[in-house]
């Protein structure tokens, strides 16, 4: 049980570590942004370039968060069933959850992409605007790395409801455990 609560502490710093980095990109949109209205309203130019880097970093910075999104437990869920649920309710739900929807939600996200990623990688492909960035390979891989974080995060959480249901939560941190579990606190 303590080899599962390290596998599971591994996935949990890999993903607070991701959206820890990657959420910084949300200060790089707004000031791309900011700068393509400036250059366009007061300068009356605008850079094709950078009119789809700001949309292409809000994807790339969606997608490298949505396992950090699933660990402080931000992803919809159907709270009327889930939040007055006991400890160990809560954890058959995730576990059923994460076996029946999100792992296999991220094994067809990861095989349907694959080839339509490698495709734009083998292609170096940019931006079908005239002028537009180079680098829309890099932007399309970001679909495999969500299916990744996802699906690690959803081997996290099952790890987490097996240890409940063992009666093993004094593996599980504090700010993973299903009763003090409070996103603010994260």
């Amino acid at each position: 049980m303590t080899a599962l609560a390290s596998i599971m502490n591994l996935i949990n710093l890999i993903n607070r570590i991701l959206g820890n980095v990657f959420m910084w990109l949300s200060v790089g949109i707004v000031v791309v942004c900011f700068w393509v209205v400036v250059e366009r309203y007061i300068f009356g130019t605008t850079r094709l370039w950078m009119q789809d880097l700001y949309p292409w970093m809000n994807g790339v910075m969606f997608t490298a968060v949505a396992g950090y999104a699933l660990y402080r437990n931000d992803h919809v869920r159907v709270d009327i069933y889930f939040r007055p649920a006991s400890a160990l309710r809560k954890a058959w739900l995730d576990l059923l959850g994460v076996l029946i929807f999100l792992l296999p939600f991220s094994y067809i996200v990861w095989t349907s992409s694959f080839i339509f990623v490698q495709r734009s990688i083998g292609l170096l492909e940019g931006s079908s605007n005239p002028g537009g960035m180079p680098g829309l390979f890099v932007l399309k891989s970001f679909i495999l790395v969500f299916a990744v974080v996802v699906g690690i995060q959803g081997i996290s959480m099952a790890i987490r409801s097996v240890l409940v249901i063992a009666g093993r939560e004094d593996l599980i941190p504090p700010e993973y455990n299903y009763d003090l579990y409070n996103s603010e606190q994260i």
